[in-house]
């Protein structure tokens, strides 16, 4: 009778320490020092990732493996890629910026290499989407696309940075939008952040 009520009061232990690890928010060195900071010092921007958590069942059973799943898609030659984007300067303030930057890095996280392979010389798209997700504007629509085929290959723990930058015409101060970068050639590697605008 003892030995079940000590499982069960560990389990209940690991599971509620586990579920405050997940949920407690960390304060990094970067955004203290960016808090002290003067107001003229541009904050590090956001970074947004499609690699996922783990549930909170998969951690009480598998409490040494890693915390992070890697995304499950479609095409199972990019499974092991994962997608992180910034969009900079993080808050848009309108009247100073004409442009956002915005960076997307594919890292291989699997144990292959990944060819990716393109029929333009266009590898990624960036959208700018309003509240509604209806598209407001298009990398692609002020660029030249020539039609050049092109390959990159991603070795396993490497990653690929593209830097663009699209234009903030068309958004209004005060509301919250959507930066999409997806691949055109490959419609599942997709990934979106939100931002707000000031004026």
């Amino acid at each position: 009778m003892i030995r079940p009520a000590i499982i069960f009061s560990i389990v209940i232990a690991t599971a509620a320490k586990l579920l405050a690890q997940g949920t407690t928010p960390s304060a990094t060195p970067e955004a203290t020092s960016s808090v002290l900071a003067p107001a003229a010092a541009t904050p590090t921007p956001i970074t947004t990732t499609t690699l996922q958590k783990r549930g909170l069942l998969g951690r009480i059973f598998h409490p040494l493996s890693s915390a992070e799943v890697l995304p499950k898609y479609n095409d199972r030659k990019l499974r092991g890629l994962i997608l992180d984007l910034q969009v900079s300067p993080q808050p848009v303030r309108l009247s100073e910026i004409r442009q956002l930057e915005v960076k997307v890095t594919v890292t291989n996280m699997g144990s292959h290499m990944i060819p990716l392979d393109f029929p333009t010389d266009q590898r990624i798209e960036v959208q700018l989407l309003n509240s509604a997700d209806a598209v407001l504007t298009k990398w692609s629509d002020n660029h030249a696309i020539k039609d050049k085929l092109g390959t990159v290959l991603i070795n396993p723990g490497e990653h690929v940075e593209y830097k663009e930058n699209i234009a903030t015409r068309d958004l209004a101060p005060g509301k919250v939008f959507t930066a999409e970068v997806f691949f055109p050639k490959y419609p599942d590697l997709r990934v979106r952040q939100k931002f707000l605008t000031e004026p």
